[in-house]
């Protein structure tokens, strides 16, 4: 069974201020969730489900509807603020939305083969849906996850700070945490977060960073279920809070019940965080463009 690909596009985008989701950045007006399509198809995957919002729904399928349904089965899902999870009964009112954990579950009808994860706005490079595809499809198990990690220095924006898993791994490559960190930006002294207290705390340019390309079991939907239905009884009164697939990966490393296997990727991001982002992205595509690793028209009838 080949595996899925799960794009989590429901995003506000509010500091990109825009659809950032559906905003071209390829020569030929593609968005980057396109490309990671494309190389997602190259690798092997069979089927891709996004995730959106209702609110989303007629721009998103106006952009994507027919470029590719003849090449990989498709299929949609929404995240919406109430949407059902057994277990809670009364949703609070708050705009922000539950966070990547939750949207993740919202695919769990659809979803019955291991699959990858990805954010509809981060570029991730061939190489990294290679490594997945072959993992998912060869070793992936209820227990046996893996997750492609990248170096720091490669993923941040010359236009804000950003926010990234930083990761602990082993020498056997194993992952043993992903800790959220803030404010990240590069300066002249180098690379630094901002802590909970206001304070700067010192990265390092190679650390391993998480940019939400998961490759994982579909039993792991009913960890997910238990841990949010869990997070949202602690956490039901704060507007903000946000229930992060890394926690239920922390959570089930620490409870000993999965290993997870760190694969490497050693190309750059590319991303639109910011609307100062699109600019970069644009040229990187047409230099790919250029060199040949992708056509100029992705999708052909």
């Amino acid at each position: 069974m080949k595996p899925t690909l799960l794009v989590l596009a429901a995003g506000i985008g509010s500091r990109y201020g825009g659809l950032k989701q559906v905003d071209g950045v390829g020569p030929n007006g593609q968005a980057i969730m396109e490309y990671a399509i494309y190389d997602a198809i190259r690798a092997g995957f069979g089927k891709v489900v996004f995730i959106i919002r209702h609110a989303i729904e007629d721009a998103f399928k106006e952009k994507f509807s027919g470029k590719f349904d003849h090449l990989i089965h498709t299929e949609y899902v929404f995240q919406e603020l109430d949407a059902p999870v057994a277990g809670i009964t009364h949703w609070p009112a708050r705009e922000k939305p539950w966070g990547t954990g939750h949207a993740i579950l919202m695919a769990k009808e659809v979803i019955q083969e291991p699959f990858a994860v990805i954010n509809a706005d981060d570029y991730y490079g061939p190489e990294a849906f290679r490594q997945m595809a072959d993992f998912l499809s060869r070793h992936c198990q209820r227990h046996h996850l893996a997750m492609v990690g990248y170096l720091l220095k490669n993923t941040l924006s010359e236009n804000g700070s950003v926010s990234r898993g930083i990761c602990s791994v082993s020498p056997q490559l194993t992952l043993l945490s992903v800790t959220e960190r803030h404010k990240i930006l590069r300066h002249q002294q180098g690379i630094s977060c901002t802590d909970a207290d206001g304070r700067d705390q010192p990265l390092h340019e190679n650390d391993i960073v998480s940019m939400n390309l998961w490759g994982l079991h579909p039993d792991i939907f009913h960890d997910i279920e238990t841990q949010f239905v869990r997070f949202f009884h602690d956490n039901h009164h704060n507007p903000k809070a946000e229930f992060y697939i890394p926690t239920v990966v922390n959570t089930l490393i620490q409870q000993g019940q999965t290993q997870v296997t760190v694969l490497h990727s050693p190309d750059q991001w590319y991303g639109v965080t910011y609307q100062e982002d699109k600019f970069i992205a644009q040229e990187a595509f047409h230099r790919f463009t250029a060199a040949g690793l992708y056509p100029h028209q992705l999708w052909t009838p």
